[in-house]
């Protein structure tokens, strides 16, 4: 018998046995009844029992007619099977990428793919755009006469080839840490180690490889880039415990991926720690890109938001859910004063404040106008083009200040070329 059924029968009896004894108890008549009327002390101690007889008969009666006809089925077929909410669709089983890049792989290279995250670049382009800002805003300051385009354009596609190679380290880091977690995550639980596509041995082999590819590029730039860039591998493997013990592991998301605002100085041969200018250049915009990252990995983090709350992951987006938009204001307000500082204290040109911090000013309120953070596909949306929106733009001014220097020092040389000597 269900628990239902059970607990309507026990209703049921309460208000039979109550209905009988009124019935029993209550004169027939309507008139008060006379001093012969009253029921003696052996009446009343023979009613007592007389109930009780005929409230065991109705229970007797009752059970056997609520009895349940003998089942033809086994009892499992007839009794649930399965938890509350079980009855929800049942969430889809991998499935091997059949378009893009992985799909051209062999089928075992696939899992070491999805670690390194090479199908979702988004992240490396992130990690990517702190490293162009800062060549860009070294570029007028490297040696007496600028860097040429050719060189800083050599630099930036090695900062990008390292940023697709670290990146890929990171998340491998990542998902070893996580590989008790991610299983428990939508968005997370097929991911290569948490589906165990991979062994967390492999997993590690894979991210030592990674490591020294990574090295290999480093050591491409002047050799002063070695000692700025060790210090940031401390931050990669820390990020994956900042979430167990804090609601703020974005900002040390932040420290991590924009080390590469610092970089750019050494690489173009400008030395921070003898020129004052280019060290204020460098802390400013390296601050100024901790608030960007916080910014759109808050918004990143709302797609997790639900998730995350089950698994005890801590986010900035769980401590602050309902002022989301004002932390994003506030954090985009940050981000674009320290970019002016930045360039302030390297002499940047009307090209910089107003296209990459007018610009930077622009996107970003934008986007945190329109973005809906209930909606897991508009934030992935927003995350993955605004990389592109505001990191484009802020390049872009840069770029065109740098350009803007650099021919107009060009022109200025011709005219002392074609002087006579004395």
């Amino acid at each position: 018998m269900s628990s239902h059924r059970l607990l309507t029968g026990l209703a049921s009896r309460r208000t039979f046995s109550h209905t009988i004894t009124r019935f029993l108890t209550k004169p027939a008549y309507s008139s008060p009844p006379s001093c012969l009327d009253r029921p003696s002390h052996q009446s009343k101690a023979l009613s007592k029992p007389r109930l009780l007889s005929l409230e065991k008969s109705y229970h007797t009666t009752k059970s056997l007619l609520s009895q349940p006809e003998i089942p033809t089925t086994p009892t499992s077929a007839v009794l649930p099977t399965t938890a509350p909410g079980a009855s929800d669709p049942p969430l889809p089983a991998y499935v091997p990428p059949t378009t893009g890049f992985l799909s051209k792989l062999p089928a075992s290279w696939v899992p070491y793919a999805e670690l390194a995250r090479l199908d979702k670049p988004t992240g490396s382009y992130y990690l990517f755009f702190p490293c162009l800002f800062s060549t860009l805003l070294a570029a007028p300051l490297a040696g007496p006469a600028m860097a040429s385009p050719t060189s800083v354009i050599g630099t930036s596609l090695l900062f990008f080839s390292g940023a697709i190679i670290m990146r890929g380290a990171g998340c491998a880091i990542n998902d070893l840490w996580d590989r008790n977690l991610d299983p428990h995550v939508t968005r997370t639980r097929l991911r290569p180690i948490a589906r165990r596509a991979i062994t967390p041995f492999q997993g590690l082999v894979f991210t030592g490889s990674q490591l020294l590819a990574g090295l290999a590029v480093l050591l491409q730039f002047p050799f002063e880039c070695f000692w700025y860039a060790t210090p940031s591998l401390l931050f990669v493997a820390c990020y994956p415990l900042a979430k167990r013990v804090t609601y703020y592991p974005q900002f040390v998301l932040g420290l991590t991926f924009s080390w590469g605002a610092i970089m750019g100085f050494p690489a173009l041969g400008v030395d921070l720690l003898a020129n004052s200018a280019a060290l204020t250049a460098a802390g400013c915009l390296y601050t100024s890109n901790i608030a960007w990252t916080v910014l759109y990995d808050m918004i990143y983090a709302h797609m997790d938001i639900k998730d995350d709350a089950k698994a005890g992951i801590k986010s900035i987006a769980l401590k602050h859910d309902k002022e989301t938009k004002q932390v994003l204001s506030g954090l985009a307000v940050a981000q674009i004063a320290l970019l002016a500082g930045a360039g302030a204290a390297v002499g940047a040109g009307p090209a910089f404040f107003i296209g990459s911090c007018g610009g930077a000013a622009l996107t970003l309120g934008y986007m945190i106008k329109k973005v809906n953070l209930k909606s897991v596909k508009d934030c992935w949306w927003w995350f993955v083009n605004g990389c592109w929106i505001t990191g484009g733009v802020i390049s872009l001014g840069l770029a065109t200040d740098y350009l803007l220097k650099y021919y107009g020092q060009e022109e200025q040389k011709k005219p002392e070329e074609l002087e006579p000597s004395a």
